[in-house]
């Protein structure tokens, strides 16, 4: 415990919260040191969360938007809050480091994350409107952009979004409104949850009706798997769902992921939760490459679920001529060249859009 390890009379301390917690986790931890001090110290605890994104945290920390420190508004609260600014303006200008009390500095952190997730849904749930008039998400999205109000960030529409940080906060947001009595605010965030596992649902159920309503045996390459493109997380990346579905419906799954392991796929899919059965299931029914020109062989479809640059410059007219006809692509994350891809000869599906194409007959070989 932190109190143990500070010997009587060493004067005051800082305790500095940097992870993401339940609001009134500061209060907490300073009712525990609180009960357990020894004579002669003092604490108080800081709340500094961090807004570090995978894949460009060092550039996050060195340029910060902002800097959070949040502590109690007493003279002691306030010297220690000073004392750890002082730490952080050796490289951060002073007006980017913002300072307020504990419980606004843990909400800041949580609404934060639940406000750029309720973009993501939002445009999502604007890419099903376009797909039944017409409209074009990405055209809709621009001009919902240029508004200064609103801005262009996290206006992308896609198969829904993942990683450990944006479900778990919106969910613990839900549970802090249920505690504090507010149901219809935590049925507002819950929404933003569930819209974000329709609309991976939607995909990957579009997936199943474009192959004639029946993926039984058929061959289906995904191309990606971590959540995001720059790691190697797949915490509640969409692929993993996807996966779930196409499985479900008695699909051959072959992945190809620059960074992710097998060991890592293999892991999430057999959790109990995405797998119930056996998993030698999954071993009998998934395959995973290291390069994506083997795993679409043969393929019926191929899904990008994750927006990796080098998906972007493949050879798709090589991957078409090894492919099962006719040839699917799904792109998940509205990355390629569609107009090409269809001149190649596949059957193109994207988020929000419409494609004009050749009527795709079904095969019977």
């Amino acid at each position: 415990m932190i109190a143990d390890t500070v010997e009587e009379g060493q004067g005051r301390k800082i305790v500095v919260e940097k992870s993401t917690v339940p609001v009134k986790a500061a209060e907490s931890i300073s009712n525990i040191l609180r009960h357990n001090i020894k004579p002669g110290v003092t604490f108080q605890v800081l709340s500094n969360p961090e807004f570090l994104a995978e894949g460009t945290a060092i550039e996050d920390l060195l340029k910060p938007d902002r800097v959070l420190i949040g502590g109690e508004e007493t003279e002691e609260g306030k010297e220690a809050i000073s004392a750890l600014g002082e730490v952080y303006r050796h490289w951060v200008p002073q007006e980017r480091i913002i300072t307020m009390n504990t419980w606004s500095s843990e909400l800041s952190k949580l609404a934060a994350n639940a406000f750029l997730a309720q973009r993501i849904s939002s445009i999502n749930s604007m890419s099903a409107v376009c797909e039944a008039t017409g409209a074009d998400v990405s055209e809709v999205a621009e001009a919902i952009g240029r508004d200064t109000r609103i801005g262009p960030k996290f206006l992308q529409a896609s198969v829904g979004f993942g990683g450990s940080c944006f479900q778990k906060d919106i969910l613990n947001l839900v549970y802090i409104s249920e505690c504090l009595n507010l149901p219809e605010v935590a049925e507002y965030w819950s929404q933003v949850v569930s819209f974000n596992n329709f609309q991976r649902f939607r995909f990957s159920q579009r997936i199943v009706e474009c192959l004639f309503n029946t993926i039984t045996d058929k061959k289906i390459c995904l191309f990606g798997f971590a959540f995001k493109k720059n790691t190697g997380d797949t915490r509640e990346s969409a692929a993993i769902y996807i996966a779930k579905h196409l499985l479900d419906e008695g699909a051959r799954l072959s992945i190809y992921d620059p960074k992710v392991t097998q060991q890592q796929m293999m892991m999430e899919l057999t959790q109990p939760n995405i797998s119930p059965e056996s998993p030698e299931r999954i071993h009998n029914l998934v395959t995973c490459h290291s390069d994506p020109y083997s795993a679409a062989e043969g393929a019926h479809a191929v899904v990008v679920c994750t927006e990796w640059d080098e998906f972007v410059t493949l050879d798709y007219a090589r991957i078409y001529n090894t492919m099962t006809k006719p040839a699917f692509l799904f792109d998940g994350r509205k990355i390629l060249d569609h107009e090409n891809l269809i001149k190649i000869g596949f059957h193109v599906e994207t988020i929000g859009k419409r494609l004009h194409r050749k009527n795709i007959e079904r095969s019977w070989n």
